[in-house]
């Protein structure tokens, strides 16, 4: 699949957050079969999204001793959905040997890892691939502006641990703010938003999974789905 991007000029972006956009994402077809790779760019212009372009992504959703969950408000320097709150860190596995692995979604895991300490300054050790429980995948569309979008097959990754703000860097090219909070109060900051204004496939996943997950985190391996690929949004 060809994609274009010779007409889009990045120059009115944020310098480094033009240079994430040359990373190599994982082109995948509807299966999450690999088919190619491409720049994270090409892959989130709608252009090439209209034409069926689809790469692998991770959500993960780290909660602390309390049961709360960790979210965090993009950037304004983000090239897509700026200043949108949303699950604690959300991005993709990249064209390489070691985030390729798919046994045990382990290239996945290692992903995950490794954006959680540069988007969060959270130390690898602090989340252990082998903590990451890994509950099932998405498959959505979602337009940011005219051109730019999301068009992913995401695994879903829980992450529980004794986490604290100590254990918290924020990267403020990355993360505006970030916020613990309990079922309860994110259930009334999403039925009751206000300001708050939540990134698309985080409302898919608390529109159609999050809340029974988060009341069953005692119990997630009966959540888990881990063959089906649900289709949200379509």
């Amino acid at each position: 699949m060809s994609s274009k991007t010779d007409n889009v000029n990045l120059d009115k972006y944020d310098e480094e957050q033009v240079k994430l956009m040359q990373e190599m994402c994982i082109v995948v077809n509807e299966k999450d079969e690999k088919i190619g790779a491409d720049t994270k760019k090409n892959c989130h212009l709608m252009e090439n999204i209209n034409k069926g372009l689809l790469h692998r992504a991770f959500s993960v959703f780290l909660f602390n001793s309390e049961n709360k969950l960790l979210l965090q408000q993009r950037a304004n320097e983000k090239i897509t959905f700026p200043d949108l709150w949303t699950n604690t860190c959300c991005s993709h596995p990249l064209n390489t040997p070691l985030e390729l692995e798919e046994e045990a979604q382990i290239g996945a895991r290692r992903a995950a890892q490794r954006k959680l300490e540069h988007e969060l300054g959270i130390k690898p050790e602090k989340v252990p691939l082998d903590d990451f429980v890994f509950l099932t995948r998405i498959h959505y569309l979602a337009p940011s502006d005219g051109l730019w979008g999301e068009h992913e097959v995401d695994y879903i990754l829980f992450i529980r641990g004794d986490f604290t703000f100590d254990d918290i860097v924020v990267n403020k090219n990355e993360v505006k703010a970030a916020e613990f909070l309990s079922l309860d109060e994110l259930r009334k900051k999403f039925n009751n938003p206000g300001d708050w204004k939540y990134t698309p496939w985080f409302k898919l996943i608390c529109e159609n999974f999050l809340f029974k997950w988060w009341e069953k985190l005692d119990d997630l391996e009966s959540s888990k789905d881990v063959l089906t690929i649900h289709k949200l949004g379509f």
